[in-house]
């Protein structure tokens, strides 16, 4: 008998793979899921980058819920990025402050959203 049902929020890292991993070991269903926040990156920029935010890491994710035998699915939330991240860094910018975008990210779109 499987045990409850549980998503794995999936960035295409080491932490969340592992996370997936063990609790498929352990007899949870398992389903992964990324946010897909940047849609518009060539092959290049994802080489040079990479990170927790690209296609890339999109990529990552995938194989690893491949490899898993896991259902995989992305949710697209390039517009709430965009509006509640970069547009509020490029105002706090403006008025001479430095924001991090990665706790906007988290606050408004990882934690609420997703």
């Amino acid at each position: 008998m499987s045990k409850a049902k549980v998503v794995v929020g999936m960035s295409g890292g080491v932490d969340s793979s592992v996370a997936a991993w063990l609790l498929k070991e352990q007899g949870y269903d398992v389903i992964g899921v990324t946010m897909q926040i940047w849609q518009d990156e060539d092959n290049v920029t994802q080489e040079e980058n990479g990170g927790c935010c690209g296609l890339s890491a999109v990529d990552d994710a995938r194989r690893v819920a491949w490899d898993l035998g896991i259902p995989y699915y992305v949710m697209n939330f390039k517009e709430e990025f965009k509006s509640q991240v970069i547009d509020y860094f490029v105002e706090e910018y403006q008025r001479g402050r430095t924001p991090n975008p990665c706790i906007a990210c988290n606050r408004y779109v990882k934690w609420s959203l997703f």
